[in-house]
């Protein structure tokens, strides 16, 4: 239901309701189903409003992260969205403190859910709509004033001669700017070839270090440690990975660091499956488990801004959610490859991860590239660089 949440409301932040109001509509959702759940009177009830809750939570982490950083400019764009994840890390590190605190269930999700109501009230109302989503929306106005109203709270002014377009009326030289909405779905995205091989590499690519990334979060069990202090290290070792991911994105590129993000972990997940016994081993095993969530959390999260600028505005939410259902199947995996136990775990997750890092190598670098706002500005600005390279 997660992953179904993911595709369907990836689907209408980019058509009817945008992002901010994706982004509202699933904060409600997750609150109610989630204090609901406190409540439930037996399992059946139990059951569905989980089902519930993983559906309206799936668009959460997705709407957020798109509406973050689609205004910003590619220069600044890395730096902001690897920021986002600081509060990720940072919120599964005090649900470890929380979950410790509140011993009852019922307790629990009271608590756990309260966070999305406090949003709602308290940051959703200063968050304006992205404009690129108005723009290809048909909204023009919309969008210049609201990028005049950044550009005054940046101390800076839009001339009153700017013009917003999108990059299908820049590559026709059109003098007339039209207020039509424009509109795409997955359908557009697997009927171009540019976009369609990339999708497929997307979603391969976030399955596989889905599995390792939830995987090693899960595979505590087979540790035999504190389990809450173990879950507490792993939660607070992705923070460096993020300042390290976020320090080098500009520098590297997003190809070259998801590949070696993801050869990183897996070298660490198969140092982790040839060690064996007790004792000090148990620490090593630990230590391998702690160093490949450091390398998949910056893998993890650089995949969010890597295929977010893969694909044009218009279906960038889609593509995304698909992206983000394949992870959620990764994660619904995990679980099943955790309970091998030994050090089988360990063996899968490395080659996950060094599969994944190979597949990287067939996706285009996007640094420095613009957000192509249509399918078609995509394939123009593509020919473009095919002839630049020539």
């Amino acid at each position: 239901f997660n992953s179904a949440g993911a595709g369907i409301f990836g689907h209408l932040s980019d058509s009817k309701l945008g992002r901010k109001g994706s982004l509202t509509v699933v904060c409600i959702l997750n609150a109610i189903f989630g204090i609901s759940t406190a409540f439930s009177p037996n399992y059946w009830i139990y059951t569905l409003l989980r089902f519930l809750t993983g559906f309206s939570t799936g668009g959460v982490g997705l709407c957020a992260f798109v509406l973050a950083t689609e205004p910003i400019g590619p220069t600044k764009r890395g730096i902001a969205g690897m920021s986002t994840f600081y509060f990720f890390s940072a919120g599964i590190a005090l649900l470890s403190a929380i979950a410790y605190a509140f011993k009852s269930w019922r307790h629990l999700y009271i608590a756990s859910s309260v966070p999305s109501f406090l949003f709602l009230f308290l940051v959703l109302p200063f968050i304006s709509e992205s404009p690129r989503w108005f723009l290809v929306r048909g909204r023009v106005t919309h969008a210049t004033n609201l990028m005049s109203a950044i550009a005054k709270s940046n101390g800076r002014h839009l001339p009153d001669a700017a013009i917003l377009a999108l990059d299908d009326d820049i590559s026709k030289q059109s003098t007339q700017i039209e207020e039509t909405a424009q509109s795409g779905s997955l359908i557009d995205v697997i009927r171009s070839p540019i976009t369609r091989i990339r999708l497929i590499l997307a979603v391969a690519i976030n399955f596989m270090c889905a599995v390792v990334y939830y995987g090693l979060s899960l595979n505590v069990v087979n540790l035999d440690t504190n389990i809450y202090l173990t879950v507490a290290v792993n939660a607070v070792a992705e923070m460096p990975a993020f300042l390290f991911t976020a320090v080098l994105l500009d520098l590297c590129g997003r190809k070259p660091l998801a590949i070696g993000t993801m050869w990183f972990s897996g070298g660490f997940c198969l140092a982790g499956s040839l060690m064996k016994g007790a004792g000090n081993w148990k620490i090593v095993r630990m230590g391998c488990g702690v160093l490949g969530i450091f390398g998949m959390a910056g893998t993890y999260n650089l995949l969010y801004i890597y295929t977010a600028e893969l694909f044009p505005t218009v279906v960038r939410n889609a593509a995304l959610g698909s992206a983000t259902q394949a992870s959620q199947m990764g994660a619904i995996l995990a679980p099943f490859v955790v309970v091998l136990g030994g050090g089988l775990p360990f063996a899968v997750f490395a080659g996950c991860g060094i599969v994944g890092g190979a597949l990287a190598f067939y996706l285009p670098e996007t640094l420095n590239k613009p957000l192509y706002d249509t399918m078609g500005g995509l394939e123009d600005g593509e020919q473009r660089d095919c002839l630049l390279s020539v």
